[in-house]
C-alpha cells in the first residue's frame, strides 16, 4: 500500500525511514503483535509513526508489518489520513506538516529480513535510510535530527547512543565438580566510560546499508542470530559507525514494565506529538 505525499520533496538528500513493526511482542504478554499493543489510547505503532512524521525528515516511511496483517495495514492507512488532515489544517499558516509517502510491506521471520523487504520498496531517489524500531515509539524528534545531520555531514553510518550507567560484568557458567555456589561466575568488569547503549533510529547511506544486508543474506542461522542491529552489519563491512546523542525517552518497549514507563512519559510533554500554530 502506497499513499502519495501531498507536498513536494524538499531540496537536498532524499531520506526514507524504515519502521520495523513485525515483532511478535510475546514478552509484553498481550497475545498480539507488539505494534498493536495499546499505549496511551493508541497503538505502539501509531505513536512511532507520529514521531517519525513529527521529525519532518522523511520523504518516505516504509513500514514492515507481520505478513497479511490487515489490522496494521489499516492502521497505517489511518495514520496517512491523519497526517494529511493535519497538513491541510496547518498549510494556511505556511507551516504545513510534511506528508511523506507511506509504504507498507510484509516483514520477514527476522528483523534483518524485514529490513531487506522494506529496502526493496524504497523510492529510487532515496539517498539516506533510517531504520527505526516501532518499539521505540517515543523517540524524540531531536534524535532523528541529530542522526540526519551527521549523515548530511558525510557519515556513512550513524547511531544514537546513551551512556551506560550500570556497572557491567562479563560472566561464564559455573563449571567443575561439586555443588556450584551460583549459576555463573564473574570473569571481568567492562570499562564503563567506553560503553554505550544503542538506540534507533540508525541512519545509513543507502548503498552502504544495501551492501551490508546483501552480505548478511548469506549468513548461516548461527551467525545471523548474533546480529542484533543494522549497525553491526555495517561494522562487518569495515565501515566506520559514528555515534550521536540519543535520549532516555527512546526506551524500547519490550516488557510490561517498559509499557508502564512509556505510559508515564505520555502523561508529560510527549503526550502531544503535534504542535499547531
Amino acid at each position: 500500500m502506497d499513499t502519495a505525499p501531498t507536498n513536494p520533496s524538499p531540496a537536498g538528500p532524499v531520506t526514507a525511514v524504515i519502521v520495523v513493526a513485525a515483532g511478535s511482542g510475546q514478552r509484553l504478554g498481550y497475545g498480539m503483535p507488539k505494534a498493536k499493543v495499546p499505549l496511551g489510547g493508541d497503538t505502539i505503532l501509531t505513536h512511532a509513526l507520529r514521531g517519525v512524521a513529527a521529525a519532518g525528515i522523511a520523504q518516505q516511511i516504509c513500514v514492515a508489518i507481520p505478513p497479511g496483517d490487515s489490522e496494521l495495514q489499516a492502521l497505517c492507512e489511518a495514520f496517512t489520513q491523519e497526517i494529511a488532515a493535519l497538513h491541510r489544517r496547518t498549510a494556511a499558516s505556511g507551516r504545513g506538516v510534511p506528508v511523506p509517502l507511506v509504504t507498507v510491506v510484509d516483514g520477514g521471520a527476522s528483523r534483518a529480513e524485514s529490513v531487506r523487504a522494506a529496502m526493496a520498496a524504497l523510492l529510487p531517489a532515496v539517498d539516506s535510510v533510517l531504520v527505526h524500531d516501532a518499539a521505540r515509539a517515543l523517540a524524540p524528534e531531536s534524535v532523528f535530527h541529530r542522526v540526519v545531520a551527521a549523515l548530511g555531514a558525510g557519515a556513512a553510518a550513524v547511531i544514537p547512543v546513551i551512556p551506560v550507567v550500570d556497572t557491567v560484568k562479563t560472566v561464564e557458567a559455573t563449571t567443575g565438580d561439586g555443588v556450584a555456589l551460583a549459576p555463573e561466575v564473574v570473569t571481568g568488569t567492562a570499562a564503563r566510560e567506553f560503553l554505550r547503549a544503542v538506540q534507533t533510529p540508525q541512519g545509513f547511506a543507502r548503498d552502504i546499508l544495501q551492501r551490508a544486508h546483501e552480505a548478511a543474506a548469506g549468513f548461516d542461522a548461527d551467525r545471523a542470530a548474533l546480529v542484533t542491529d543494522d549497525a553491526m552489519l555495517v561494522e562487518l563491512l569495515g565501515v566506520p559507525v559514528h555515534a550521536v546523542r540519543g535520549a532516555s525517552q527512546s526506551l524500547k518497549i519490550t516488557t510490561p514494565l517498559d509499557l508502564i514507563l512509556a505510559e508515564g512519559l505520555l502523561e508529560g510533554p510527549l503526550g502531544a506529538r503535534w504542535v499547531e500554530g
